[in-house]
């Protein structure tokens, strides 16, 4: 600022009113104004956040911590999530925890050093309560999303009706005459169904309860959310004595690892088996054939998450708990049987 002010022929502390907006009770000259922002282009100045942050001025930078970024549904979230907060001023910060609590601690440490003026957390961490109390503590806005419909005290909670999504693919599979109907469900490494994933794999049990579905021994597996996960659930689902007509994949991830296992075992889809996925991946529409799946509503949550995390308006003790509806995509990989499964 003091080069630009030499530039300017200007003091300092005018430059700074300038560049940071701040209110001031004698007005600067437009002219001067104009000259001063020309030499900070000429100069290409730019803001450092750190400094604004010890000031204790906004950073404008947006933390954010993803649980299991070789998902490639995450890719899509944050990508919806950097856009958001662009269109606010914002840039994102960016940290992977790898599953693990204590570098996601570590973290949400990094980036408060960092000063960002928010944090989101992506994926569930139900199972994480030390990293929960931790971002409880923290001295910054934090908003969790993808964390299953529950509400985390002292946290803002957004996510996608996955009961309603997993009711529309039991509704569809229905219709279409099928009555056995496998599900596999996409477990983290350690093994443990939580969040998203569990709401749908109980939704799917709670169905098939209630239209007296008959689920026979090995109709609802568990796997790492992998496309070889998918793709190993699949072949062993197919070959019980009595297989399954459709197997609803929590994930899109799964689905497409079962539609590749479907192939190598010479399997019709729809014709002998149907395969449906939850998330609308992007390659989704384009897998051969293409994927029914659930839709989720990743830009309006993207919208939410934003807002929630860094206006400063924003209720989150009112509102602890906001869930966005999905919708059904009905594409190729479901329909009738061609021939008794």
């Amino acid at each position: 600022m003091q080069d630009i002010a030499d530039a300017a022929g200007v003091s300092q502390s005018t430059v700074s009113r300038v560049l940071t907006g701040a209110p001031n009770a004698i007005p600067i000259n437009p002219a001067t104004r104009e000259r001063i922002l020309e030499v900070a282009r000429s100069m290409r100045y730019r803001p450092n956040p750190l400094a604004r942050g010890l000031r204790g001025a906004k950073t404008m930078l947006l933390g954010v911590i993803v649980r299991e970024i070789t998902d490639p549904f995450w890719a899509g979230c944050v990508d919806a999530i950097s856009t958001e907060a662009n269109l606010r001023g914002y840039n994102v910060v960016l940290g992977h925890a790898h599953s693990k609590t204590d570098e996601a601690i570590a973290l949400r440490a990094i980036l408060e050093t960092r000063h960002c003026d928010a944090i989101l957390l992506l994926g569930d961490t139900s199972d994480q309560p030390r990293l929960l109390e931790e971002l409880r503590d923290s001295n910054v806005p934090v908003v969790a999303m993808w964390q299953g419909m529950s509400s985390i005290s002292g946290i803002s909670v957004i996510d996608v009706d996955n009961k309603s999504g997993a009711d529309a693919l039991m509704s569809h599979l229905l219709e279409l005459g099928h009555r056995k109907i496998a599900f596999i469900g996409g477990a983290f490494a350690e093994g443990r169904l939580i969040g998203d994933i569990g709401e749908r794999r109980a939704a799917y049990l709670e169905r098939a309860s209630s239209e007296g579905l008959e689920l026979q021994d090995g109709f609802v597996s568990d796997a790492q959310n992998t496309y070889a996960g998918g793709y190993g659930a699949f072949r062993k689902t197919m070959a019980l004595p009595d297989r399954p007509t459709a197997v609803m994949a929590s994930t899109d991830v799964l689905a497409i690892g079962a539609l590749h296992a479907a192939g190598e075992l010479g399997l019709a889809v729809p014709g002998d088996v149907s395969i449906v996925g939850f998330d609308d991946l992007p390659i989704a529409e384009y897998t051969t054939p293409a994927l029914t799946t659930v839709c989720m509503p990743i830009a309006e949550m993207a919208q939410a998450g934003v807002r929630s995390a860094v206006d400063e308006d924003s209720d989150r003790e009112s509102v602890p708990l906001q869930v966005l509806k999905p919708a059904i995509m009905i594409r190729a990989s479901s329909g009738r049987l061609s021939r008794q499964g």
